[in-house]
């Protein structure tokens, strides 16, 4: 297994040079605060964060008691234990405790200032105050007990980074109903797949969108939504007007008749593991997977994430490119637990020119900014200088996450940003909404590495027998239970379809799904995916809503769809198709191919390039080579990737084979390009 994996992927000459060391930053932080008094707390000392880091996965118990401590967590009900006896997957965590996420973000309510501040590609820009959140969210909470939604209900957005997003989750959530959500540039069909499956009661819409210069008519889309989801009994749109012909017994209403009356606001109090929201898998294999967390378990495990490990406070401004599809989206509301102000964008992050997130960062006063090493990637081949072209004094952090950062693009914020910004280089998954991996304030930064592991987060990496390995590439997994693992899949009671998503490989040790190389100096080094999500400008999506639209079209047998993490922070995305016979892969099938994938699945996963191939390799069990393939792609040795005995036709393999190597001596291929 680590054989197949390079560890030069991606990094530059200078890889594991140091970038940046702490300094001032750590000084009255979040963290140095919490050191302080967690050591009044135990009578220890922690004079390092690796030695804090160790007692924080030692004692689960007394380090997630003190950060609920720490940070003063709302709660109507204590917990009558922090964690129970069972043994991963079946952990409970706070037992007893009562509370409602909402109440840790409102306690804020009272602060001068924004809460939000939201921008529109078209340069449109709106405050949210405060006092203006509390308010809507008491008015949108109340709108949903009036509309009969109890705890448990689903409450559903098709809607895109805008605040009636932020506050349409809070307030869901303040009634104690569970939160879903997925963007504009899903199709019907991909958006059905996600929500359809919670058989939500409310369906929260935005009616158009604007993308990379071209606005985007979604009031058809949304009319259809409303009559594939037939237990939605009411309609909010955010924008526009409320579309006609709706199914019988819908009630449609605009945004502001549903945030209008706020008074007598009251938060369900419920279970800490109440469900919060579901956020999706990528759907590799079908269905997308419906992960539900808890509240209380992401509040504690956001705080620690948000606050002490990314120093995010009232007086930051944290800003990260996202979208309602991902879980970044999640991750960027968590800054209203720390009472900062988030800012939200909505659009193309290179609309009108590659400049324009560092614009936002110099205008909004940004402290705090999240991005992709692919808009990276995009900064450096146009030229840019962001810190000589825009006033970026108050940014102190770059965040970047969604895929490895190459080494080279590390120095390339140092050079180019500033020098004195700490990189903060995350890895993590929806799966936990949260990172495992990143840094802090205390940890210094070394080119196309990881500072180190979360605060109790239990990180490990294990070879194929299960045994940690140092050094070398490995399997990363979890071996404690972390408080935002999921407390269930939707429609999985026996838990049988969660335990064989994480823990069926290694018996009571959770495995991620990436490959990592723990180094002697407490870094980490992320390689990619060891499955074969497609992940495109850190949003993911699975091969499955591909193939279902590619392989809808006649002139299509089969297809196979590869997302390969490239050299220098780049995404290749082939395509490789079986024509039905007679038919010739040409620009107009392609064409074809494209527009399907727009208007079906997502426009921002149109595969880069076309390549006929006689047939797709299958294992012998049916299912496509998806994860042999890409690491083929990827350079890695045939006879290390795959037994021949376990594929179809084992002589399909050559054609991939003798790709990478043309690919690799820059030799022209012959694949279309979508460019």
């Amino acid at each position: 297994m680590p054989d197949s994996v390079s560890r030069a992927e991606g990094v530059s000459s200078d890889a594991g040079a140091l970038l940046w060391s702490p300094g001032r930053e750590f000084t009255g932080s979040d963290l140095d605060r919490f050191t302080r008094f967690v050591e009044a707390r135990t009578g220890q000392a922690f004079p390092t964060y690796a030695a804090l880091w160790a007692w924080s996965v030692g004692d689960l118990a007394a380090f997630w008691a003190a950060v609920w401590d720490f940070y003063e967590v709302t709660a109507s009900a204590p917990y009558s234990a922090v964690l129970d006896d069972g043994e991963m997957p079946w952990v409970g965590w706070f037992p007893g405790a009562r509370g409602n996420y909402v109440d840790q973000v409102l306690r804020w309510r009272e602060r001068p200032g924004p809460a939000i501040v939201a921008i529109g590609e078209s340069g449109d820009r709106r405050e949210i105050g405060w006092v203006e959140l509390a308010a809507e969210v008491a008015g949108f909470a109340q709108f949903l007990r009036r509309s009969g939604v109890q705890p448990g209900d689903r409450v559903v957005g098709y809607v895109g980074n805008v605040p009636e997003a932020v506050v349409a989750f809070l307030g869901a959530a303040a009634v104690g109903a569970t939160w879903a959500a997925c963007g504009l540039d899903y199709a019907v069909g991909a958006a059905e797949d996600r929500l359809g499956q919670l058989d939500p009661v409310v369906l929260v819409a935005s009616t158009s969108s604007v993308f990379n210069g071209t606005r985007h008519d979604r009031v058809e889309a949304v009319r259809e939504l409303v009559a594939r989801f037939p237990t939605v009994r009411t309609l909010v749109v955010v924008d526009g007007v409320c579309p006609d012909g709706l199914r019988a017994g819908v009630e449609a209403l605009p945004w502001a008749t549903a945030v209008a009356d706020g008074s007598g606001f009251v938060s369900a109090q419920v279970p800490a593991e109440h469900p919060l929201w579901v956020l999706f898998s990528s759907g590799t294999t079908g269905l997308p997977k419906g992960i539900v967390h808890g509240h209380l378990g992401v509040v504690v495990e956001h705080l620690v994430a948000v606050g002490l490990q990314s120093g995010i406070g009232p007086r930051s401004r944290f800003f990260w490119y996202t979208s309602t599809n991902w879980m970044m989206w999640n991750f960027l509301v968590a800054g209203l637990l720390t009472g900062a102000t988030i800012v939200l964008y909505d659009g193309s992050p290179t609309t009108p020119n590659p400049d324009r997130m560092w614009e936002v960062c110099a205008a909004e006063g940004v402290t705090h900014f999240g991005t992709s090493p692919a808009y990276l990637q995009t900064c450096i081949k146009a030229g840019l200088t962001p810190g000589r072209d825009h006033d970026l004094g108050a940014l102190r952090m770059v965040g970047v996450t969604g895929a490895p950062l190459p080494a080279s693009s590390a120095e390339w914020i140092m050079a180019e940003v500033g020098d004195r910004i700490q990189i903060n280089s995350i890895s993590g998954g929806t799966d936990v909404v949260s990172a495992f991996l990143g840094a802090a304030p205390n940890l210094p930064v070394y080119a196309g590495e990881l500072s180190g592991p979360y605060l109790g987060t239990a990180v490990d990496a294990f070879d194929e027998s299960g045994q940690p390995v140092r050094g070398d590439v490995g399997e990363l997994v979890l071996t404690r239970p972390l408080p935002s693992m999921p407390v269930s899949f939707w429609n999985d009671p026996g838990g049988a379809r969660y335990h064989d998503a994480y823990f069926d490989t290694y018996p009571g040790v959770w495995r991620h799904g990436d490959w990592v190389t723990l180094t002697d100096r407490g870094t980490a080094i992320i390689h990619g995916r060891s499955d074969s999500t497609l992940n495109r400008h850190g949003i993911r999506m699975g091969t499955a809503d591909l193939y279902e639209a590619i392989e809808s079209l006649p002139e299509v047998r089969e297809a196979l769809v590869i997302g390969c993490e490239q050299p220098g922070g780049g995404y290749w995305m082939p395509l490789f198709v079986a024509p039905a016979d007679g038919v010739v892969v040409d620009d107009d099938l392609w064409q074809a191919i494209r527009e399907v994938v727009r208007t079906r699945v997502s426009p921002r996963h149109v595969p880069d390039e076309v390549y006929a191939v006689a047939a797709i390799p299958h294992t012998r069990t049916g299912k496509k080579l998806e994860v042999p393939v890409k690491r083929l792609l990827q350079g890695a040795d045939l006879a290390k990737v795959v037994k021949p005995e376990a594929v179809d036709d084992p002589s399909l393999l050559d054609f991939y084979v003798a790709l990478a190597a043309r690919r690799a001596s820059d030799e022209t291929t012959a694949g279309r390009h979508t460019s």
